[in-house]
């Protein structure tokens, strides 16, 4: 198959990527976080071979996507609106929504808020979590040994200082920490004592 064809589209007033490639019924990738489209190039090239026309947005904030300034352009209303914005732009009216990570929460509000829209969802690595009496953040451990990632982007500030000191280490270094070399070195040196 060929490389996916990259270009911008404009919803919901701001600048989205995608990344797309096939002919047929349409599936929509979302990515995670700290991803961008890229992610999903080998399930892009598979699911246009398979027959499918394959979409993979950088999400708003991430890759050649818009970022607005303002906290609240990020909730789950606009993410979903941006799904639905980019089926407008490519005149579709409903496709197989799948989500990794950040990605997979989005693809399950899609189908909840959307059924109209999106026919199937699937989820990679978060399970659906119904609304609940507390927000989820309240219930993830806060200790010194166990923190979610989550709660560290919850205030404005002090994430954006740390990360943007060096974000081309901080990418790399994240990226690296989550890789099978970046666990082995990590494993080693708590085995060596480090």
């Amino acid at each position: 198959m060929n490389a996916p064809n990259q270009r911008i589209i404009e919803c919901n007033g701001i600048h989205i990527n995608i990344a797309e490639q096939g002919e047929g019924p349409l599936v929509l990738l979302v990515h995670g976080f700290p991803e961008s489209w890229f992610s999903w190039r080998h399930q892009i090239d598979a699911l246009a071979a398979a027959g499918f026309r394959v979409v993979a947005p950088d999400l708003r904030g991430y890759g050649k996507s818009d970022a607005p300034q303002a906290i609240d352009q990020y909730t789950i209303l606009h993410l979903v609106g941006d799904m639905v914005g980019i089926l407008d732009a490519l005149g579709a009216p409903a496709a197989v929504i799948v989500g990794h990570d950040w990605g997979a929460s989005i693809a399950w509000q899609a189908a909840l808020m959307r059924p109209d829209r999106f026919r199937a969802v699937a989820a990679l690595s978060v399970p659906f979590r119904p609304r609940g009496k507390a927000p989820p953040t309240s219930l993830m451990p806060r200790t010194e040994n166990a923190q979610f990632y989550q709660l560290y982007f919850q205030e404005p500030g002090p994430a954006e200082a740390e990360l943007g000191r060096d974000p081309r280490a901080t990418i790399r270094n994240m990226l690296f920490g989550a890789s099978g070399d970046g666990v082995a070195a990590a494993r080693a040196a708590v085995a060596a004592g480090g």
